[in-house]
């Protein structure tokens, strides 16, 4: 082996450490701070508090703003599936009249890892009549699905429905 050769071979050697240590240091940057731990079950039980607060300021666009722009709303009084944020604010600007409070009566938390987590279970809606003033208890089941996006817990599947056997 001649010495241009063996030059040649160590820069080589050397451009492909260089270029798969910049690789490796890339992946752990995009990868998220290492410190990144999971939320407690507590912190996501939290969530749905701060959903229920949004429902009794009465304003559609703040519920809304509690879930992702490509959220999925399966609501509990209406059909029809909501796919964006528009028709996630019309079903509120309709739901939000019976002045809804919601209950936890049964939960079921899983945290998936620090970025995703599950709250399903049971609750109560307490729904009023905007006519008449008459109150009514919804039994309902519950399924949310969180992410972290940009440091903020957003809704992304939200499924409500009344108790098939209430």
């Amino acid at each position: 082996m001649t010495r241009r050769s063996m030059s040649k071979r160590a820069a080589i050697v050397t451009v492909t450490s260089v270029l798969a240590l910049g690789t490796v240091g890339t992946v752990a940057a995009t990868a998220g701070p290492q410190g990144d731990a999971k939320p407690t079950k507590k912190q996501i039980a939290a969530l749905f508090d701060g959903w229920n607060a949004a429902l009794q300021t009465g304003d559609p666009k703040k519920v809304a703003n509690r879930y992702a722009p490509d959220a999925v709303l399966l609501p509990t009084v209406s059909n029809e599936i909501r796919t964006d944020r528009a028709e996630i604010v019309d079903y509120f600007e309709h739901f939000l009249p019976n002045k809804p409070v919601a209950k936890k009566v049964e939960t079921y938390i899983n945290v998936l890892d620090g970025n995703s987590a599950i709250d399903a279970g049971a609750y109560d809606i307490t729904l009023t009549d905007p006519k008449t003033g008459v109150k009514r208890v919804v039994e309902a089941r519950y399924t949310y699905e969180y992410e972290k996006r940009g440091g903020k817990w957003l809704i992304v599947n939200h499924h409500s429905s009344v108790m098939p056997e209430g």
